[in-house]
């Protein structure tokens, strides 16, 4: 069975945005973007959206892949590297699935289009096989799918700043979910990795 991780930069007071939904506030880390793109290199895998986030990936992503070694960062212009480079080959290549009721279509290679959450397509996509299925950013579908429990891992980089206002991972889930923690693992750059699993 495939677990669904849920993987999001936070700041320090808990915002996975700005209030008006910008990621520039982050904190470029090398040994972070090494793990990830160590990550990458297994093999496509899935992805899970909402719409928006849907959006601001395919306006990015797909242009991210050129004749160079290197990828640019969607955070910070002009900051580019082999590792990023890495991300962008398996977010192209990725199974990318969006929920979405009101988005037409979708034409972004290897995506397709749920209009609902719908726990039994879910289940299935997880007994599928294949590799564990991320969830990036995707509030509205993050809040959802950890109210229906279905979300395995939540992986959280926790930057070194507070935003002070902004948009939460998880909201208006009506009980308490408790985590496990898997991990904790500090940076150079200030940043905090912190893996947990849901608690059985």
């Amino acid at each position: 069975m495939r677990k669904i991780i849920a993987y999001d930069r936070v700041s320090a007071d808990g915002y996975f945005s700005t209030p008006d939904g910008k990621l520039d506030w982050t904190v470029p880390d090398p040994e972070i973007e090494k793990g990830a793109a160590q990550s990458s290199a297994q093999g496509p895998g899935t992805l899970l959206f909402g719409r928006r986030t849907y959006d601001i990936f395919e306006a990015f992503w797909p242009h991210a892949v050129d004749d160079s070694d290197s990828s640019p960062d969607p955070h910070r212009a002009g900051r580019r590297n082999p590792e990023l480079r890495a991300m962008a080959t398996y977010i192209n290549e990725a199974e990318k699935i969006v929920f979405s009721r009101t988005k037409p279509g979708v034409t972004w290679n290897n995506s397709r289009l749920l209009r609902e959450i719908e726990p039994g397509d879910v289940e299935a996509l997880k007994a599928a096989p294949g590799r564990d299925i991320m969830l990036f950013g995707s509030g509205a579908v993050a809040s959802k799918l950890t109210e229906l429990g279905l979300i395995d891992e939540y992986t959280f980089i926790v930057g070194p700043l507070l935003l002070g206002a902004g948009k939460p991972l998880v909201t208006g889930v009506p009980h308490h979910t408790k985590l496990e923690l898997l991990e904790a693992k500090p940076s150079a750059a200030g940043n905090v990795l912190l893996r947990y699993a849901r608690a059985s």
